[in-house]
């Protein structure tokens, strides 16, 4: 071989390495917690009462729980142009509430509903899609996703999935709880929960979803003995203070029955290289 085909042949080797390392790290990294001050305005003393009926009559109609698999299942296919335009209405009428007359309980109501029908409809503007990360529309030539690209304005301000997640949820509220609530449209993601959250009933309804969730095999499960937990708890674990131990005495508050038994005893055995993360990034959809 000449020294050009050695260089050449080199050179397509450390490109492909470096591919292989930037989409790697595309897929293991979340953005982390970083607060966005422009949204910590809110009035303590509001009334003011956020409208999300729409949102529940699109939840009502498409979304099937009880399903086999404890998984809630969107029915893309089956929207229709009215109900679509009804989502697109319920979005534009979020959009022009002034968030930050608010209080902070309707808030977390607002913003949380508002991700997921913003989310629910991303995917029906690129159906039919496998999967949200198929969504091409931001981020690095080598791990190209949605969840950077101005969707929706709030205030007049543009605004990303990750500006709504990291920049305002997170740092605002501080509650982990919150990863069982915004939803990513996939199959390894917590459900899409079957009614609006409002400003009375979100904290009901986060532990409602993480007990689903943590009880779920796609959330934490045991298999031979090694702890399986989905990668929320590895991608997120700046939220449980970058601890094992923390993350399992979360888990602890919300398992039932056997999973519950083997935390305990994997608390009390050690953990050390015994814990697995994966998540299923297939479209949630029947």
């Amino acid at each position: 071989m000449s020294d050009q085909m050695r260089r050449r042949t080199g050179i397509r080797a450390l490109s492909g390495l470096l591919l292989f390392c930037v989409s790697a790290y595309g897929l293991s990294a979340a953005p982390q917690a970083e607060l966005w001050p422009r949204w910590e305005a809110h009035d303590p003393d509001s009334s003011a009462v956020v409208d999300h009926s729409d949102w529940g009559v699109f939840l009502d109609r498409y979304l099937l729980t009880e399903t086999a698999s404890g998984v809630n299942l969107v029915r893309y296919a089956d929207v229709t142009s009215a109900d679509r335009a009804l989502l697109q209405r319920y979005i534009e009428h979020l959009a022009g509430t002034p968030v930050s007359q608010l209080n902070r309980d309707e808030q977390m109501a607002f913003w949380l509903n508002l991700y997921n029908a913003v989310t629910v409809e991303l995917i029906l503007s690129h159906y039919p899609v496998d999967s949200i990360r198929d969504i091409n529309i931001s981020g690095p030539v080598f791990n190209r996703h949605p969840w950077d690209a101005p969707l929706v304005q709030v205030e007049g301000v543009e605004l990303t999935l990750n500006d709504i997640e990291h920049r305002i949820i997170r740092p605002i509220w501080q509650d982990p709880r919150i990863h069982y609530a915004v939803n990513c449209v996939s199959i390894g993601c917590p459900n899409l929960h079957p009614v609006p959250f409002t400003g009375t009933n979100y904290r009901e309804l986060f532990d409602v979803a993480a007990d689903e969730y943590i009880n779920h095999p796609r959330g934490a499960r045991f298999e031979n003995g090694r702890l399986h937990l989905s990668e929320i708890f590895n991608w997120y674990s700046e939220d449980w203070d970058d601890s094992i131990e923390v993350i399992v005495s979360h888990l602890l508050e919300y398992a039932n029955g056997n999973l519950a038994r083997e935390l305990r005893a994997f608390a009390d055995g050690g953990h050390r290289g015994r814990v697995r993360y994966a998540y299923d990034w297939a479209l949630n959809e029947p």
